[in-house]
C-alpha cells in the first residue's frame, strides 16, 4: 500500500565516481492506520504507487538515460540509417524529397537544440564533488548532511553574472558560487556569490539592476562589462550601493581561478535543530588554495588569449588530479526578535558582519572531483534554488532573499521548458519522490493510480504525511506583526564601504582607484560621473581625489553633493564599531599550495635537457604544472646526440599572461629573440616569480631585468633547491615588493 518513488535512489558512490560510501537502501513507510470506514471500499490496484511508471524506471542522475547505446547510427525512433551525408532526392540534382525522414527529423533537431539562457549567470562552469561534515554544526542544526562524518555528493556550478554564454571568463564582474547538495532528505540549494553583499537589498529593484547593468539596448554594447553609462548612473542613484561597488572594484572580482575563489551565501539563514531551539547564520566557503586575483591588464589579455581562462583551469586541475577544495563556515548569530547583531541589520544583504566580531566556524569541507560528462546536460540544465531546503534549515525575513524565493523557481518554466525540471537527471534527488504532481512539459513519469490528491481514501491515503520525527519539514514558527507598507528604512549606506576600503592593503587600494578611473571613464554623461565622485567622497575623500585626478574632475565633496537620496549620515553602527577588517583583505603573508599552478619553461635548442628534466618533474610532484614552451612545436635537441625533449606550447600557442612562474632554461640561446624577450618582461611586469640558470641570465639582461630584482631567482645550475626556492615565491601569488607606486599617492608616500 505504500507509494514509491518515480526515480528509484542510487547509491550515492555510484551518483558520484564511487567516492562516497554506499547508504543503507531506502525501506518503505510504516503500514498506515485506518483511515477509511466500511462503506469506504480501498482501491487495491492504485496502491502500490502513484508514481512510479511501467516499463523502464526512472533512474538517478549518474545512472543517465541512454544516449548512445547503439553501435549503429540510428534516427530518434531506433531506425538504424545506411546513408546520412545526402539528401533524398530525384536524381542526382533534382529537388529535395519530402519524404526524406532522416532529413526533416535531423534539421528540426538541430533547429531546436538551444534553450534559452539565462538572464544572469549565463556563463558558468561545473563539477561534481562530495561534501565531508565535520559535525561541528551538529548541534546548531538537525540538517542530516551536517552531522558528524555524512559524505554528501554535490554538483558546483561557478558563473560570471552580466555576460552572455559567449562572453569572456575573465571580466570584471560578480562570480556566481552555487552548490546542490543531495542529501538524504532531498535536495539543498546554497546559491551564492563570491562577494557577500549585494547592491541592493529588496528583490523589487533587481529588474532595474539588471537593466541597467547590461548591454545597453541601443546598440547592445558593451557585453559582460559595467563600464557604461546606464549601470553607473542607476547606482549612483541607489542608496546602498557603495558597499558592493567597492567589492566589485576591488581583485575579488576579477578573481586568478574559480579555485582560489571564496563563496557566500549573501543573506542570513536560520538553523534549527532537533530541540527547535534557532540560530541564525552566515555561509562561507573558504578556499584551501587562498583567495587570489588577477590584474586588470591580465584580466583584459586573457579575455583576448583565452576567453575560457576560468572553464579551462577548472576542468584542467580536476583532470589532472589536483582536486580544488573549499571548506564551509558559518557565522552564527542569536536569533533575537530584531534580528540585529552588533548594530548590523542581518536581514541587509548590503552589510556583511565583520569575521572579528563572529568568527567563521567551519562545518565541513568540498571537495571538487569529477568534471561533467556534457556540458548541456548537467551545467546548462541545472536548476538552482534558494527555496530548496531541508528539515533544519530555513529562511528569514531578507526582502531581496524573499524575491529570489519566487524568481528562481519562476525562471526555471521558460529556460527549461516547464514544471517538470525537477526531473531533468542532474536535478534530480537521490532519495524517493512522491509529489503527486502530474502532466505538464516534459513528463518523463508514466504513474500509476488514479488518486494524485490528498486527502484520498481510495489510495489508501497514499501517500502518507511525515512528522518532525520521520524527517518533515516544518516551518519553523514565528508571530510577524505590523502595518502594511512600501516603505525604505533609513540606513547608513557609508560606514561598511568605508571599512572595506581601509581594510585593504595599499595595493589593493591602488587597484580599486585604477578600477573606478575605468569604469568612470566610460560613461558618457559628466553628471553621472560627478555625483559618483560625490558617492565616493562619502566613502573616503582621498579615495574620490585620487579617481578624481585620472578623470580630470573635480569633486564635490558637500555630504552627498546636496542630492538628497534620503541616506542617514555615516556612523559606527553599521560596522560593528570596527575601523578596519583584517580578514578582507587579500594580500596576505601567509602562503597557499601551488596546486594547478602553471609554470612555464622556456627552452631551446641546446638546452641542459637534464636540468630541464628535473625541474620539470619536480615541479610536478609538487601539484604544480609545467609547460615547456618553445619557438616552435615539436622537440628541442640537446646537447647530447639523440637526446630531445617534447614541446608543450609554442609562442605561437600559448602566452606569458598564462604563467603563474616563469623559468628561464640554461642553453637555451633565446636572448636574441624578441618574443622572448617580451615574454619575460611581461612576467616581470606582472610580478610573476622568475627563476633562471646558466646563461639563461643573458635572457634576464636583454629583457633589461636586474637579476636582484625581488622575486627574480639565479642559479648555476637547476636542482630540487632551485624548484624549492621557486614554489616558496609561487605560494605568495605574486612578488608585491615589485609592485610600482601608484601615481596618485600622495607625494610624501612616493619619498618613503
Amino acid at each position: 500500500m505504500h507509494a514509491t518513488n518515480v526515480a528509484t535512489a542510487a547509491a550515492p558512490d555510484q551518483a558520484r565516481g564511487g567516492r562516497v560510501a554506499a547508504r543503507k537502501k531506502n525501506t518503505a513507510p510504516r503500514s498506515p492506520r485506518p483511515t477509511t470506514g466500511r462503506s469506504e471500499p480501498v482501491d487495491r490496484s492504485t496502491s502500490e504507487a502513484t508514481t512510479t511508471p511501467p516499463g523502464p524506471v526512472l533512474t538517478p542522475r549518474a545512472s543517465r538515460l541512454p544516449a548512445q547505446d547503439s553501435e549503429y547510427l540510428t534516427t530518434a525512433q531506433g531506425v538504424r540509417l545506411h546513408h546520412t551525408d545526402d539528401s533524398l532526392t530525384v536524381g542526382g540534382r533534382g529537388p529535395t524529397l519530402l519524404e526524406d525522414f532522416h532529413l526533416r527529423e535531423k534539421i528540426m533537431h538541430f533547429d531546436h537544440e538551444r534553450i534559452p539562457e539565462r538572464v544572469v549567470h549565463a556563463r558558468g562552469a561545473g563539477a561534481h564533488g562530495v561534501f565531508e561534515s565535520y559535525g561541528t554544526a551538529a548541534d546548531l542544526t538537525a540538517a542530516g548532511f551536517l552531522q558528524a562524518g555524512r559524505r554528501t555528493p554535490v554538483f558546483t556550478r561557478f558563473s560570471t553574472v552580466i555576460g552572455s554564454r559567449g562572453s569572456a571568463d575573465t571580466v570584471r564582474d560578480v562570480r556566481g558560487f552555487a552548490v546542490k547538495f543531495y542529501t538524504d532528505e532531498g535536495v539543498f540549494d546554497l546559491v551564492g556569490n563570491n562577494i557577500p553583499v549585494f547592491f541592493i537589498r529588496d528583490g523589487i529593484k533587481f529588474p532595474d539592476l539588471i537593466h541597467a547593468a547590461k548591454p545597453e539596448p541601443d546598440r547592445e554594447i558593451p557585453q559582460a562589462q559595467t563600464a557604461h553609462t546606464t549601470f553607473w548612473d542607476f547606482v549612483s542613484l541607489i542608496p546602498e550601493s557603495p558597499h558592493m561597488l567597492m567589492w566589485t572594484m576591488s581583485d575579488r572580482a576579477i578573481p586568478r581561478s574559480y579555485r582560489m575563489m571564496e563563496g557566500f551565501g549573501v543573506h542570513t539563514f536560520r538553523l534549527v535543530n532537533a530541540a527547535r531551539e534557532t540560530v541564525l547564520v552566515k555561509f562561507h566557503w573558504k578556499p584551501v588554495l587562498g583567495v587570489h586575483g588577477l590584474l586588470w591588464e591580465e584580466a583584459q589579455m586573457l579575455a583576448g588569449v583565452d576567453p575560457d581562462f576560468h572553464r579551462r583551469d577548472l576542468a584542467n586541475a580536476i583532470g589532472a588530479g589536483n582536486f580544488p577544495e573549499w571548506v564551509l563556515g558559518v557565522q552564527v548569530f542569536p536569533d533575537t526578535e530584531d534580528q540585529m547583531f552588533e548594530g548590523i541589520d542581518l536581514l541587509d544583504a548590503t552589510k556583511i558582519v565583520p569575521e572579528e566580531l563572529a568568527p567563521v566556524l567551519p562545518i565541513g569541507r568540498m571537495t571538487l572531483d569529477r568534471n561533467p560528462t556534457n556540458y548541456f546536460a548537467e551545467t546548462e540544465q541545472v536548476a538552482f534554488h534558494v527555496g530548496h531546503v531541508v528539515p533544519g534549515i530555513d529562511v528569514t525575513d531578507d526582502p531581496l532573499l524573499h524575491a529570489r524565493l519566487f524568481s528562481y523557481l519562476d525562471t526555471q518554466l521558460t529556460r527549461l521548458g516547464g514544471p517538470n525540471f525537477a526531473q531533468i537527471p542532474i536535478n534530480r534527488p537521490t532519495v524517493p519522490v512522491n509529489d503527486n504532481h502530474r502532466d505538464g512539459f516534459m513528463q518523463h513519469g508514466v504513474h500509476h493510480g488514479r488518486t494524485p490528491y490528498l486527502p484520498n481514501s481510495v489510495g489508501g491515503g497514499c501517500p502518507f504525511l511525515a512528522t518532525a520525527q520521520e524527517g518533515g519539514y516544518v516551518h519553523h514558527p514565528l508571530t510577524v506583526t505590523g502595518p502594511k507598507v512600501r516603505q525604505r528604512p533609513l540606513d547608513d549606506p557609508y560606514t561598511q564601504a568605508t571599512m572595506f576600503f581601509r581594510s585593504l592593503t595599499p595595493i589593493e587600494q591602488d587597484h580599486v582607484v585604477d578600477a573606478f578611473t575605468f569604469e568612470l571613464g566610460h560613461v558618457e554623461v559628466p553628471g553621472v560621473v560627478d555625483r559618483m565622485l560625490t558617492r565616493l567622497a562619502a566613502v573616503d575623500t582621498d579615495l574620490a581625489r585620487r579617481v578624481s585626478v585620472g578623470l580630470g574632475v573635480a569633486v564635490d565633496e558637500r555630504p552627498d553633493g546636496g542630492i538628497g537620496l534620503g541616506i542617514a549620515p555615516p556612523g559606527e553602527g553599521g560596522a560593528g564599531a570596527l575601523v578596519e577588517s583584517p580578514a578582507l583583505a587579500m594580500i596576505t603573508a601567509q602562503p597557499f599550495p601551488v596546486d594547478a599552478r602553471v609554470v612555464q619553461i622556456l627552452v631551446g635548442h641546446g638546452a641542459d635537457l637534464a636540468g630541464i628534466r628535473t625541474v620539470r618533474d619536480t615541479l610536478a610532484a609538487g601539484a604544480a604544472v609545467p609547460h615547456l614552451v618553445a619557438a616552435h612545436k615539436g622537440a628541442i635537441l640537446g646537447r647530447r646526440k639523440n637526446d630531445e625533449l617534447t614541446v608543450d606550447r609554442s609562442f605561437h600557442t600559448a602566452s606569458a599572461v598564462e604563467l603563474d612562474a616563469l623559468v628561464v632554461a640554461g642553453g637555451s640561446n633565446l636572448a636574441n629573440n624578441p618574443a622572448a624577450i617580451e615574454w619575460v618582461r611581461t612576467a616581470f611586469r606582472h610580478l610573476k616569480p622568475i627563476a633562471v640558470w646558466g646563461d639563461g641570465v643573458e635572457l634576464l639582461d636583454a629583457a633589461g631585468i636586474p637579476r636582484e630584482a625581488p622575486g627574480v631567482i639565479v642559479a648555476e645550475r637547476a636542482g630540487k633547491r632551485f624548484v624549492t626556492e621557486l614554489a616558496a615565491v609561487m605560494s605568495l601569488h605574486r612578488v608585491w615588493d615589485r609592485a610600482p607606486l601608484h601615481p596618485t599617492r600622495a607625494p610624501e608616500e612616493a619619498m618613503s
